[in-house]
């Protein structure tokens, strides 16, 4: 364990290609990952994702295997072939947790990815999770795959880690460096390697948990709290809507108070928040305990796009605009702003709700790929609003995309047409209602 680290990263998405593009500035790495089309585009200095720079991509990536270089060599090369990263001694993987139609957790892309480290794995090599679990996954899931593949013996032959991901995607302040990290390792030796390795690269410095299930836990809870304070101020939205309060004005005035805490309302998507709840909470019915306050702020907040719809559709009513056949404009589909991620996008309840009331909805989003929209959700988006001469009986802005702010709304609005600002962007003098 002493050795030249030589680490192969598992998975090349949103978490999985910062932290190789931050590694591969002082190690030798291998980025690894199943989709050969993910692959070919950031060989060529390319990510979709736009979480790395064409310019900071190139300055890693290397055309050759580096795990078999000399001790002095370091930089990224990526792969999907497996073979590739037989030669790494440390297997970080970084594969998504998502939940299944019935809101349970899908450990399918773990389970997977620890195959694939198994068919691989040596003596000493150590394998770290970052993926978003309830406590105990890594130990009681993932190490028995990794024993039953490899042959090895857990914490005899080889050893674990897990330090969770705390990316945030389209975020170019916090980026992967500037995060403290929780770290963990299977032994105390392991927990001091594994941080010492990220404390090596991470500029924020790090945090050794006392064992891998703390560590588990501290990440579930991090996106769990999140989610229940959005959940109060969503509550609080549907309260001072039925009082013709704003509950922005609300906000802002107890605001000034210094220890308040200022969360606003709003569509709760995304990989992480509107996602891993769900994983503390199954664990919590399996032991025995059922959750009350982290199950009811995920129904609480994944009730919120119908609330929208049904806002607009009251607004329209009120204007005398006919509702069936109407046409809307929706602005945003990806789940953040100034961010391609459309995965578990909120907006999109927004717009089913809305072609229940036999509504038409026109979809613009310049930062979503619009091929991934129509496979993922089955919608259409323009990909200019510029080169439409369509007017809309309202305009909904789901996702505060900078270039949304400039927009000129009353060009594309018909007589009587009204605005509705679901994130609290827009001037308040411009708009019919915000949420």
């Amino acid at each position: 364990m002493d050795k030249k680290k030589k680490i192969a990263i598992i998975g090349l998405g949103y978490v999985g290609l910062p932290l190789a593009r931050l590694f591969a500035t002082k190690y030798p790495v291998i980025g690894f990952d199943i989709n050969q089309k993910r692959i070919t585009e950031l060989n060529s200095g390319n990510d979709f994702t736009q979480e790395i720079s064409e310019e900071l991509l190139n300055t890693v990536l290397v055309k050759e295997n580096p795990l078999g270089f000399d001790s002095k060599s370091f930089g990224l090369y990526c792969s999907s072939k497996i073979d590739d990263i037989q030669n790494a001694n440390i297997y970080i993987i970084t594969v998504p947790t998502p939940v299944d139609k019935y809101n349970h957790p899908d450990l399918t892309p773990l389970y997977l990815s620890s195959e694939t480290v198994g068919k691989v794995l040596k003596k000493n090599d150590i394998v770290i999770y970052e993926s978003t679990v309830y406590p105990g996954v890594t130990e009681e899931e993932c190490v028995p795959v990794l024993e039953k593949v490899s042959g090895l013996k857990f914490n005899d032959d080889f050893f674990v880690g897990y330090s969770p991901e705390r990316i945030n995607p389209g975020d170019k302040e916090h980026t992967v460096d500037k995060i403290l990290k929780v770290t963990s390792g299977s032994t105390p030796k392991i927990g001091r390697i594994v941080d010492d390795l990220y404390k090596s690269v991470i500029s924020a410095g790090t945090h050794l948990a006392p064992t891998i299930r703390v560590a588990e836990a501290s990440k579930v809870i991090e996106n769990s709290q999140r989610d229940i304070n959005i959940a109060f101020m969503n509550e609080l939205a549907k309260i001072f809507s039925l009082m013709n309060i704003d509950t922005h004005d609300v906000l802002e005035a107890a605001g000034t108070k210094w220890n308040f805490l200022k969360f606003k309302p709003g569509l709760v998507g995304g990989h992480c928040i509107g996602v891993d709840p769900f994983y503390l909470a199954q664990k919590a019915q399996e032991i025995g305990y059922h959750s009350e306050l982290i199950l009811a702020a995920r129904r609480l907040n994944d009730s919120m796009g119908g609330f929208v719809a049904s806002q607009v559709v009251k607004l329209m009513i009120k204007n005398d605009i006919k509702v069936r056949d109407s046409k809307i404009l929706n602005l945003g589909i990806t789940f953040k702003e100034n961010c391609p991620d459309i995965r578990n996008s909120k907006a999109i309840d927004v717009i089913t709700n809305l072609q229940e009331y036999g509504v038409e909805v026109v979809n613009f989003d310049p930062w979503a790929n619009l091929d991934e929209v129509t496979k993922e959700y089955g919608i259409v988006c323009i990909s200019e609003l510029a080169k439409t001469s369509q007017k809309f009986d309202a305009i909904i802005l789901t996702v505060a995309h900078d270039e949304f702010l400039n927009i000129d709304f009353k060009k594309y609005l018909k007589h009587k047409g009204i605005i509705y600002d679901v994130k609290g962007v827009l001037a308040k003098d411009k708009i019919d209602k915000r949420l």
